[in-house]
């Protein structure tokens, strides 16, 4: 059986305060160090905006298309002229938040979890979501010779990529609709959820250590290609089966002093999802140069094609979404409630959207006023 619609409509509005997870702040597997490649750092020439450079972060994750692509594609740097484009990878949301924190990035490519965390834990005062990037991606995977529908799951090891991720809360989430229960901090239950780093689930999966796994792609992939079977699309529980897994964070400082080069990245971003979505064969075969050039090894054909059609490239960051995250996380009892208003600016994204002749997007209420 798998979690109603209507409850994940319900708190799609629901009006509580968006809260702080402070367990994953300084959980295990948390504060991964960033990986600087100088030789991509890029410029078109021409004149400098009022920045000489951006520095901007992402992880070498298929989720993160918009900036493996855009900057891959030069699609970014050609909205920024002389403005030069300093790149970092992460592994990790925390350690990306705490580069912005430190000023060794200004704008990030993240999703909500740390977003929210960022926001919270400096009182509002770190950081903005300005836009969306991508929507999906995330499965339930298992061994169908141990697991043959959702009931089976009652008693089996199942990984979640970090205590308190995006991924942990939906999945302690998902448990819950079902009635059973699991005690949040230590995993134990009626389902034992074991937090596994998604680069070593894979070989964990296929030693027969796990059953399955609630992950991003192109993990969930690359488990599937290890002979498991995909039980659940966490899309499927949503409503228009879309959800943010990827949103654009910006240094609020950054975004104060230099409001042109946020513009001209957004231009950037909007221009990439536009070829992504326009082009998707292209697109994905870009998205794999990129991951080889910073892994050293691109994905396979049975990884990378399952994957990239589960991942939706879009503008909106869905924000009401965002809240129904973390009100999950809020039931699960991983969060506090602080105060998230003001943790959008869409300004300046509605504005490049508006100057496109597309649609703008809304920020559900928790916008700067």
């Amino acid at each position: 059986m798998s979690a109603p619609r209507t409850t994940l409509r319900r708190s799609l509005t629901a009006a509580a305060a968006l809260p702080l997870l402070a367990v994953a702040l300084t959980a295990c597997g948390y504060g991964s160090e960033a990986k600087d490649d100088d030789t991509k750092s890029v410029s078109t020439g021409g004149k400098k905006l009022s920045a000489d450079t951006v520095k901007i972060g992402y992880f070498p994750n298929l989720t993160h298309a918009t900036a493996l692509v855009g900057i891959q594609e030069g699609l970014i740097a050609k909205e920024l002229g002389g403005t030069t484009i300093k790149p970092s990878t992460f592994n990790a949301g925390p350690s990306e938040i705490e580069a912005l924190n430190a000023r060794s990035i200004d704008i990030g490519f993240i999703g909500p979890s740390p977003s929210i965390n960022g926001y919270a834990k400096s009182e509002g005062k770190s950081l903005r979501i300005i836009g969306g990037s991508a929507s999906g991606g995330v499965k339930l995977v298992v061994d169908p010779k141990k697991i043959k529908n959702l009931d089976d799951l009652k008693g089996r090891r199942i990984a979640t990529p970090q205590l308190g991720n995006t991924q942990d809360v939906a999945f302690l989430n998902w448990i819950s609709e079902q009635g059973w229960k699991v005690d949040a901090q230590s995993g134990k239950g009626d389902v034992s959820v074991v937090r596994s780093d998604n680069k070593v689930t894979p070989d964990a999966f296929k030693a027969g250590s796990l059953d399955g796994a609630w992950v991003p792609e192109p993990t969930a992939s690359k488990l599937v290609a290890e002979g498991g079977k995909v039980l659940l699309d966490e899309s499927t529980l949503w409503p228009d089966d879309k959800f943010v897994i990827t949103n654009i964070i910006v240094s609020q400082q950054f975004l104060s002093e230099h409001p042109d080069v946020v513009e001209a990245v957004l231009r950037g971003t909007v221009n990439t999802n536009k070829w992504i979505n326009a082009n998707p064969d292209k697109a994905k075969a870009s998205a794999n140069t990129a991951l080889e050039k910073l892994s050293g090894k691109a994905l396979s054909t049975e990884v990378i094609d399952p994957a990239w059609e589960s991942i939706q490239i879009t503008d909106d960051p869905l924000a009401a979404t965002l809240q129904a995250q973390a009100d999950h996380a809020v039931k699960a009892g991983l969060l506090e409630k602080p105060d998230l208003d003001g943790i959008y600016d869409l300004k300046p994204l509605n504005k490049v959207l508006k100057a496109a002749g597309q649609p703008e997007v809304t920020d559900a209420g928790l916008g700067v006023k």
